[in-house]
């Protein structure tokens, strides 16, 4: 009987010592100074509490990322938590490079009822398989000095006065700028705007409630697009890539030279560290025609994970979902990256409502939409050589939308059929 006792007791130890052993988590995210920093420090804390969790972050240029992730998760290498924009989600689950949350650990109609309403666009066949800890509405930030310099006491409420006020701001005569008005960018947050926001409050519908068809091929997807495109052919705002580099409008502003541009909560400390001047942040105007209709595009980057996860380290990843979508790391993330939480409930803090920079993007959580994308790049290929055709080459914005539509159709029937 001692002998069994002994026997017991040491297998119990070795079931013990197996259960603690050392697990290393691979963690990607793509090259962004201000994510990257943030991670560090929030994984001191995750290691912290959870002894024995090692988690190993590792980056990689934005340019190169998507496809990175994709041939090593496909090769069995690479991460067992990635951080993936939402946009593509569709294309990592049809290949299987991620496993579906489990419910047990994150309950499908808590996450719904819970999660800012777009997050649902990461909910396929059912189930979650990524879920974020931001998201990342539009908003107008403004430069008040030059504001102040034109004689403009307040941002614009309506698309006409953002369109009177530039034109007070923009100096110089094309290509010739030396300040622009707006800062126009096709491929920056631009084209979120015209398909989400000016299709819609134009009084259109950018897609069909499946998802399956683009519906914007109409007169308000005409007018959209000419409302667009005339803030540089007609208003003479500005032109696109004013300053060199990907993010063109934004380093321009950041330099003094844009009177307003549209960008997301993403962009709130990167614009803070730079700016030399006092700048402001409104909600997106409206048309005076439809000043009822608010329309706002969110997007959001998720953590999942990936089919490489196995045995304690599924359950190690798990942990650090949960901890990366926590409560505390949602405010953390706030402060530190300045994209608004997910959660509903902190969303709706009457704090952050009132805070000049956070407040507006938070207020147009309700009313914001996140476009499902099949294919990411594809369509938003489709939109920029659709508007670039009217800015560069002078066609129509009617011929421009339908060849958009017409282009983004074609990738939605490749996915859908």
């Amino acid at each position: 009987m001692k002998k069994l006792l002994t026997l017991a007791l040491g297998l119990s130890l070795v079931c013990a010592y197996a259960s603690a052993a050392p697990v290393t988590l691979t963690y990607w995210q793509y090259d962004y100074a201000s994510k990257i920093s943030a991670v560090d420090e929030l994984i001191k804390k995750f290691e912290a509490a959870n002894p024995g969790i090692t988690i190993k972050q590792e980056s990689f240029p934005y340019d190169a990322y998507s496809q990175k992730v994709a041939t090593s998760v496909a090769a069995g290498q690479g991460p067992d938590v990635v951080n993936l924009y939402y946009g593509w989600l569709p294309q990592y689950v049809d290949a299987g490079y991620l496993q579906p949350l489990p419910a047990k650990d994150f309950p499908t109609a808590t996450i719904d009822s819970t999660y800012a309403p777009m997050v649902k666009t990461s909910k396929m066949n059912g189930k979650y398989y990524a879920l974020p800890t931001a998201v990342r509405p539009l908003a107008l930030f403004y430069n008040k000095e030059l504001f102040k310099q034109a004689g403009i006491a307040q941002p614009p409420r309506m698309w006409e006065e953002l369109i009177a006020d530039g034109q007070k701001i923009v100096k110089g005569t094309p290509p010739r700028y030396t300040t622009l008005g707006f800062g126009i960018q096709p491929d920056g947050q631009d084209y979120h705007v015209l398909r989400e926001v000016l299709v819609r409050q134009f009084g259109g519908q950018p897609y069909s409630k499946d998802g399956k068809s683009a519906t914007y091929d109409s007169a308000a997807g005409m007018k959209a697009m000419t409302f667009y495109t005339d803030l540089q052919t007609k208003y003479k705002l500005g032109v696109p890539n004013f300053f060199p580099g990907n993010n063109s409008y934004r380093d321009a502003f950041i330099a003094g030279k844009v009177g307003m541009i549209i960008d997301g909560s993403f962009a709130i400390n990167t614009i803070k560290d730079g700016a030399k001047f006092d700048w402001g942040v409104t909600t997106l105007p409206v048309l005076a025609s439809n000043s009822t209709e608010k329309d706002n595009f969110g997007s959001y980057w998720v953590n999942g994970i990936t089919k490489n996860a196995k045995g304690d380290k599924l359950a190690a990843a798990i942990k650090f979902l949960k901890f990366l979508t926590s409560s505390e790391t949602q405010r953390y993330w706030l402060e530190n990256v300045g994209e608004i939480p997910a959660s509903r409930s902190l969303a709706a803090d009457p704090e952050l409502l009132k805070d000049p920079v956070y407040g507006p993007f938070i207020s147009s959580l309700p009313y914001a939409s996140s476009t499902v994308f099949v294919d990411e790049a594809g369509q938003r290929k489709a939109w920029v050589d659709a508007i670039n055709t009217v800015l560069l080459k002078g066609n129509t914005p009617a011929k421009a939308i339908k060849q958009a539509a017409t282009d983004e159709q074609k990738i939605l029937d490749g996915y859908y059929k």
